[in-house]
């Protein structure tokens, strides 16, 4: 039997896991990553957990397949399994911003400061940093990994403030110098345009299509910002 390889985006999650961790991976499916982890002895312990059976047998079988031991398989709505003390890393990864923010929002223990928050937002990554941003969260750091074509952002994060502009909203919290920031922000821009051309069809919305067009404007500022430190 070969080895158990990670995606790119889940080996980029992977490297962000402090060593000696104790981990609860939410939404796990296969459970590849807490494996992983506990394969190559990265974390002290993995709770692994999914809102459906099917996703935690296939996690269960990951687990006996490469000979895992120390991960908990556990079934149950986003961190409701979990206790404070239990974890002290999370991750959140393959669904949408709004999915992961509800899960947050049913666990403002999050928030304490004691827990590390590794987070990969399939879509609506701007609802997720919104959230944050509100809700006593602190953006520590952020990167693109492109996986199969699509480039998806990464976020740790944990207790704190701060304050997010419009293109940092959507364009990245903290991605000026990541060497994917000017085609993600550029993807950004084209989606929003397309958007904003139905609208006008529809002859509706109105109201909407100013805002996209706002959110448009401060994205081509940020992309400035970004080509700027990026030195082109």
């Amino acid at each position: 039997m070969g080895t158990l390889e990670l995606t790119p985006r889940l080996r980029l999650l992977a490297d962000w896991v402090p060593s000696g961790a104790r981990l609860a991976d939410v939404g796990t499916d296969h459970a590849y990553l807490p494996v992983w982890l506990r394969l190559h002895g990265r974390v002290a312990s993995a709770i692994a957990c999914d809102l459906r059976e099917g996703p935690l047998v296939r996690a269960r079988e990951t687990g006996r397949i490469w000979g895992a031991d120390g991960v908990d398989y556990r079934l149950g709505n986003g961190l409701t399994v979990v206790s404070p003390e239990e974890a002290d890393t999370i991750v959140i990864a393959g669904m949408g911003g709004e999915n992961i923010a509800a899960i947050l929002a049913r666990a403002p223990w999050t928030a304490d400061g004691d827990h590390t928050l590794l987070l990969q937002p399939q879509t609506r990554a701007e609802v997720l940093r919104a959230f944050l941003a509100e809700n006593g969260y602190a953006i520590r750091r952020e990167a693109l990994v492109e996986d199969r074509g699509v480039l998806y952002p990464v976020m740790e994060a944990g207790g704190g403030e701060m304050s997010l502009t419009l293109g940092q909203l959507h364009g990245g919290a903290a991605l000026l110098r990541d060497p994917l920031g000017d085609r993600y922000i550029i993807g950004k821009i084209i989606r929003l345009q397309t958007a904003v051309a139905g609208l006008n069809r529809s002859g509706g919305g109105q109201e909407k299509a100013d805002r996209l067009r706002e959110i448009i404007t401060a994205l081509l500022s940020m992309r400035e910002e970004w080509r700027r430190a990026d030195g082109h």
